[in-house]
């Protein structure tokens, strides 16, 4: 009974071929979603990476685990897919990265792991690491020959290695060939780990960097998207009019810089011209392909040793994309482009055969994706969990009572330069926004801005915020009573099913007291 979980970064939801996407290339992505069940209305439950690694590690919604950004520490107590696995007896690899950063309570203020904005998550053993500071890569680049500058991201600039910004073009390819990318280099590492572990149970988290910025392709892949042929963004007609939707997203638009995604651009991106755009798409679809060939080496792996028959695969991402529209790049704020992720599940048994190739439309959160694992190795997921099991969808039905809407937050802060929060008048606690998606309308609210109603079936790209329209005062009334109940309903609720008096009882809760917080006390194996 082996685990394969591939976790891509920054691959939008709608990026998959087999789903009608007008020009990218994932045929081995398809071949997996033929053999397993995609679900199309999939959501991540935070950005950016760290916030939405930590719901997707620990099945919690960011009100609970609180990472809120990148850098914010993840609670020690909360039980995570790697402690609860590794408890039962499995010894969890990884290759990439958790962009966690440890409890601060656990440990000193001079802990190594506070050097980056995250780090990787006890409990998982190391394959290829990515952190701290990418050196492990740019340390074996440099072994193949490859001159690797100060700061190493600059080998990644297709116009001028080893040299700072500048306005270069973005239509540029990789300096360093497809068999030496980062890519290539996780890709490597978790087919020498499934080769070692032949035979032997095994469970993998085999993550890739890409498509994550910077936005830059090797040559073959690339070759496939001519920029012309790319679709155009979706956005207002300026970025001055797309800024009046809200406070938030003005300040966005003035302070997003292209030397975020770019090694060799500098200029905000909201002053990017369509052509631009449509080159950085083709970047981005190409970086895609190359993730693709590189899961399908993994594939035929599984496929000529026989691993594929007992071996779990779930594919997914950490976050999405922006993607040029609305103006910008990246992942931040409250539009579904930054939120809606792939999910594929594989289960190799025949009691999921007569769904081979299934697509489930239902709303499904990257919380569901623990509680899944789980039950698939015969493990009860801990309490605090706030997704479910998706099995039931693998299994030919699908539940009676299914969530209505899809849950996911932000928030503003920046811890290290408040310019946000002085910007636009709160607090570091009020930087909260909450969202609460459905088939009509989404609701959006701040902690301490105005809230935002967008009616997803006449407006599909959230154009138009209705929060202030006497006709939807109803509308706006009812699904933020549904949004309050959805979290008031999910609040932490690790212990809140044991009572004293008279020893111990329980209702809804293990047996035994976990002895941290969230942790089942008694696991036990399927065999």
């Amino acid at each position: 009974m082996n685990v394969l979980l591939i976790v891509v970064d920054q691959w939008r939801g709608d990026t998959l071929a087999h789903l009608g996407h007008p020009c990218v290339r994932t045929p081995n992505v398809s071949r997996l979603a033929a053999r397993g069940v995609t679900f199309t209305g999939h959501y991540c439950q935070g950005v950016p990476c760290a916030p939405a690694r930590a719901s997707l590690l620990t099945g919690t919604y960011p009100m609970t685990h609180r990472v809120v950004r990148n850098g914010t520490p993840l609670d020690a107590r909360l039980a995570t897919l790697a402690s609860v696995t590794r408890a039962a007896g499995l010894d969890p690899a990884l290759t990439g990265y958790t962009t966690t950063a440890p409890d601060p309570r656990e440990t000193t203020a001079d802990d190594p792991r506070y050097e980056t904005h995250g780090d990787i998550m006890d409990g998982w053993r190391q394959v290829r690491p990515f952190a701290p500071a990418k050196r492990p890569y740019f340390g074996w680049l440099s072994g193949q020959g490859y001159d690797v500058p100060e700061p190493p991201e600059q080998a990644w600039n297709p116009q001028r290695p080893g040299q700072v910004a500048s306005d270069g073009p973005l239509d540029l390819p990789l300096p360093i060939a497809p068999e030496h990318t980062d890519t290539a280099w996780f890709t490597d590492g978790a087919l020498e780990h499934i080769r070692a572990h032949a035979g032997r149970p095994w469970f993998l988290h085999y993550g890739v960097y890409r498509p994550h910025p910077p936005f830059v392709a090797a040559a073959p892949y690339l070759a496939h998207y001519p920029w012309r042929a790319m679709p155009a963004p979706v956005r207002a007609a300026t970025p001055a009019a797309e800024g009046a939707q809200h406070p938030l997203l003005a300040h966005y638009l003035g302070r997003i810089d292209q030397s975020k995604f770019f090694e060799n651009r500098h200029g905000p991106v909201a002053a990017m011209g369509e052509d631009e755009v449509r080159q950085t798409r083709a970047q981005y679809y190409a970086l895609v392909t190359e993730v693709d060939h590189h899961i399908g080496r993994v594939l035929d792996l599984l496929e000529r040793s026989g691993e594929a028959e007992r071996t779990l695969v779930v594919f997914t991402s950490d976050h999405a994309e922006q993607l040029g529209n609305h103006w910008m790049l990246g992942k931040q704020g409250y539009f579904r482009d930054s939120y809606h992720i792939p999910l594929i599940v594989v289960d190799p048994r025949p009691d999921a055969d007569a769904t081979r190739g299934r697509v489930v439309d239902a709303f499904t959160e990257s919380v569901d994706v623990m509680p899944t694992i789980l039950e698939w190795l015969g493990l009860e997921a801990p309490r605090q969990c706030d997704g479910v099991s998706l099995l039931p969808w693998l299994h030919g039905g699908a539940p009676e009572q299914w969530r209505r809407g899809v849950f996911y937050e932000f928030d503003f802060r920046e811890v290290m330069d408040p310019v946000v929060e002085s910007s636009l008048g709160v607090d570091l606690d009020a930087c909260g926004v909450s969202i609460w998606q459905e088939r009509r309308f989404k609701h959006v609210h701040f902690t301490g801005l105005p809230p935002l109603l967008f009616d997803l079936a006449a407006d599909p790209h959230e154009l138009h915020d209705l929060a202030g329209s006497p006709a939807h005062r109803d509308p706006l009334l009812a699904i933020t009573q549904r949004h309050l109940s959805h979290r008031m309903a999910h609040a932490n609720r690790t212990l809140t099913g044991y009572c004293a008096g008279d020893g111990l009882h329980h209702r809804g809760a293990r047996d035994d007291v976990p002895r941290r917080l969230g942790q089942p006390a008694v696991h036990s194996r399927r065999r």
